[in-house]
């Protein structure tokens, strides 16, 4: 087992901490969850059962792991917004903003910004999809959904995506270019 998991390790490593990065935003949160997801790999291995590739499988579990923190996070939210006092400005955003992250192009930044107001359903396809490039049967597998369910979430994922966009670039001045984001 501990070549297996040394192997999975060295291959899909850098995905998984990509997938979660994209999806919580924050370095240090995305180590900690990839470090979840390998004592779930090392618990459950001996009843994966080759069905799928390792890489889906280990996005899969990937997947739960972030929703299982974005389940956590918002009662942990709750709990806390009722005990503030919303006159007194105690609230500050901790998490680092997408422009740490080391990409110079300013619409990149304004994508990754903008991603952040999708919904956690359209921001699992577009990561999966685009950023780990995955098929669209790869994705439907990983997530568990249909294929038909994948390409409709994709298709309001990128028009959500660009709705966001094109108003954070009016609010900025900013120009942006016609990507196509099909």
């Amino acid at each position: 087992m501990d070549s297996v998991f040394e192997e999975l390790y060295e291959k899909y490593h850098q995905d998984l901490f990509n997938f979660l990065f994209y999806m919580v935003r924050s370095r240090e949160q995305a180590e900690d969850l990839v470090q979840e997801v390998y004592i779930k790999v090392l618990r459950s291995y001996e009843r994966f059962e080759g069905k799928s590739s390792e890489k889906t499988w280990l996005l899969s579990i990937a997947r739960h792991v972030a929703i299982d923190f974005f389940r956590k996070q918002k009662s942990w939210r709750q709990k806390i917004i009722k005990k503030l006092d919303w006159t007194a400005g105690q609230v500050r955003d901790t998490q680092p903003l997408p422009e740490e992250i080391a990409i110079q192009k300013e619409e990149i930044q304004l994508m990754y910004r903008c991603l952040g107001r999708c919904t956690i359903d359209q921001r699992l396809v577009i990561v999966l999809r685009f950023i780990q490039a995955l098929s669209i049967a790869e994705t439907a597998e990983a997530l568990g959904w249909t294929e038909s369910k994948v390409k409709t979430t994709q298709h309001r994922a990128l028009k959500a995506l660009r709705q966001h966009m094109e108003e954070e670039a009016a609010k900025g001045g900013m120009q942006l270019e016609t990507v196509s984001m099909e």
